[in-house]
């Protein structure tokens, strides 16, 4: 089954604030860096979903792709 941007952008949005956050505030204060990273992604995800604009959609789905545990 193939996933559409409308779905794999939240998915990823959602497994970021669930999965990833969480662990990286467990490291503490070493985490903080990566945590404001990944919630400035966020925000630039949410508003390109807000605005319907596909082309920051795909560019923000690829930036939260890239951060690893």
């Amino acid at each position: 089954m193939t996933n559409t941007l409308g779905d794999a952008l939240p998915a990823k949005m959602k497994e970021i604030r669930e999965v990833f956050i969480p662990a990286y505030q467990e490291i503490g204060p070493a985490g903080a860096f990566a945590i404001a990273m990944m919630n400035a992604a966020l925000t630039r995800a949410e508003i390109a979903m807000a605005e319907g604009d596909v082309v920051a959609m795909l560019a923000t789905h690829e930036e939260l792709s890239e951060f690893k545990l």
